[in-house]
């Protein structure tokens, strides 16, 4: 049981949320339409992990984006070695837009791409028709990935396994599920809400893992993974996702 200000007797769990009511739109509305300046740290810190991890590779890779959502930063910066990308994602309304995206994605992922386009292995990329051509949205769980072979050389999971469940033991699952997926020395990137109290997409509340912070974090990957950067960004109090102290991102590779 998480241990939050809002904690009910028993937690929510991941089954309990109506995910087919996610509303993409809201969710970009209040927090992407503008890049905030943590997700420009965020971005230009997995730009260059990844730059410096898959420096030499060809554009031959598999990579995957666990629970996408309508967020398309992660995959893009996938992009100049991928040439296929899985977007995993369970909500049939964030799948529905994941695929509106292929033809060519909204303008305001264009800013996102101005910061990834500062690595050298980004420039004179096109990445509409990269995305394109490598982004495949599959509606599937991240607790799917627990009992699939190991077979992604790249991934990313940006606030998915603390922001779909209560549950410090499912957060902790959703971590291992994730890494599962991933081949020995794989790089991958992850993101987290530290202390969040769960969040507001439109009309409905969704949950969250309160006990998340760098120390939780590290414990959930400490069996599966080298950290190469664990980066924690405080809240400075004028994030647009209220209800969480800050945000961790993880740089690094899966064990062998």
């Amino acid at each position: 049981m998480t241990s939050g200000p809002h904690t009910a007797e028993q937690p929510t769990l991941n089954k309990d949320v109506p995910w087919d009511s996610f509303d993409p739109g809201a969710y970009i509305g209040n927090n992407y339409l503008d890049m905030k300046t943590v997700d420009e740290e965020i971005v230009s810190r997995v730009r260059d992990h990844f730059s410096d991890r898959l420096r030499g590779s060809d554009r031959v890779l598999s990579g995957i984006d666990v629970g996408a959502g309508p967020n398309l930063y992660p995959s893009l910066a996938m992009l100049p070695w991928c040439e296929h990308i899985t977007l995993l994602e369970w909500s049939a309304n964030n799948i529905e837009y994941l695929q509106r995206q292929l033809p060519g994605y909204e303008g305001h992922w264009e800013q996102f791409w101005k910061v990834l386009r500062e690595g050298p292995a980004y420039e004179g990329l096109n990445p509409k028709t990269l995305f394109r051509d490598a982004a495949h949205p599959v509606r599937g769980s991240l607790f799917d990935l627990c009992h699939t072979e190991r077979r992604w050389d790249v991934g990313t999971m940006f606030f998915v396994a603390e922001s779909i469940t209560e549950s410090l033991e499912e957060f902790r699952r959703g971590v291992g599920c994730f890494m599962n997926a991933l081949k020995p020395g794989a790089p991958f990137a992850a993101a987290f809400m530290e202390h969040s109290e769960g969040y507001r997409v439109g009309d409905l509340e969704f949950p969250a893992t309160y006990d998340i912070d760098t120390d939780e974090v590290r414990a959930a990957l400490q069996d599966f993974a080298h950290l190469d950067d664990v980066h924690r960004m405080a809240d400075v109090g004028h994030l647009v996702r209220h209800g969480h102290t800050g945000m961790i991102l993880v740089c690094g590779r899966r064990k062998e």
